[in-house]
């Protein structure tokens, strides 16, 4: 199939356009959030141009948004390089849950995955398909969340990027974006340990907001990633896997490997003596 056919193929799938709608109810928000973000690099004093490549390339709305304050006063560029790095941390853990689903995809699609990847992205798709295995429509789902993230941050970035100037700052875009943020974030919390994660991270950034170069945002991401990693520590002290008796000649069925990979499950295989 040629690429052509192949793209066409996507756009007309059901699922990319079930993704779509799956992500409406979020497009404002990031819309909002992008908006927020081109008119203020631009209000940082950061060149149009340099802005326009930043939001198209980097594509990375916290990241952004946590460096630009650094970059306006100056900061070390360590100190903007392992801001960015710290806030983008979680999109290992992401890339690590992606693998289950598009590893057996070429390396060129994987690196196009990885840029348009984001948060809501990932929690639909998860949301969609909580078995981490293979299927025909997870990659046009993905594709229609996808195009729709892109499209509702980038117009409204470059939007905010080309009219900044004409924005005035009494319009208190600055409160609009940290609701638009308050609610992607709302969207992401889904079970305990997200909620333990930014509960520790709030406390961190208020207790730490008297440190200069806003160093308080680099210890909140430590302060959540530690409580993550205590989190998932004490879970698996929890949870003792089972174990699994198995004849010397047989095969494990699909479902029960699929608990031995995730580890909930050891197999003991019966030996056989002549």
């Amino acid at each position: 199939m040629s690429r052509r056919a192949a793209v066409s193929s996507t756009l007309r799938h059901p699922d990319f356009r079930l993704a779509a709608t799956d992500m409406a109810g979020t497009s404002l928000g990031i819309a909002a959030w992008g908006l927020v973000t081109g008119v203020a690099m631009v209000k940082s004093g950061m060149p149009v141009g340099m802005a326009l490549f930043m939001s198209l390339v980097v594509y990375a709305g916290s990241a952004q948004l946590a460096v630009i304050p650094l970059m306006a006063v100056g900061a070390p560029l360590w100190v903007i390089w392992l801001t960015a790095s710290c806030v983008n941390l979680r999109f290992v853990i992401f890339s690590s849950m992606w693998r289950s689903y598009f590893a057996h995809l070429p390396l060129r699609q994987r690196l196009a995955v990885g840029y348009f990847s984001g948060d809501v992205i990932y929690v639909a798709f998860m949301k969609r398909f909580p078995e981490p295995r293979p299927q025909p429509e997870q990659v046009p789902y993905f594709w229609g969340a996808a195009s729709t993230n892109w499209l509702a941050w980038q117009v409204p970035s470059i939007a905010g990027i080309l009219l900044a100037n004409a924005v005035p700052l009494s319009w208190g875009l600055g409160f609009a974006g940290v609701l638009a943020l308050l609610g992607v974030l709302l969207s992401l919390l889904f079970d305990r340990a997200t909620w333990l994660a930014t509960g520790v991270a709030a406390t961190a950034a208020i207790a730490a907001f008297a440190l200069p170069l806003k160093l308080n945002i680099l210890v909140a991401i430590a302060a959540a990633v530690a409580a993550g990693l205590l989190m998932e520590a004490a879970d698996r002290r929890r949870h003792k896997p089972a174990l699994v008796l198995l004849p010397a000649d047989s095969v494990l069925p699909p479902e029960e490997r699929e608990q031995v990979e995730a580890g909930d499950v050891v197999p003991l295989r019966e030996e056989r003596h002549p």
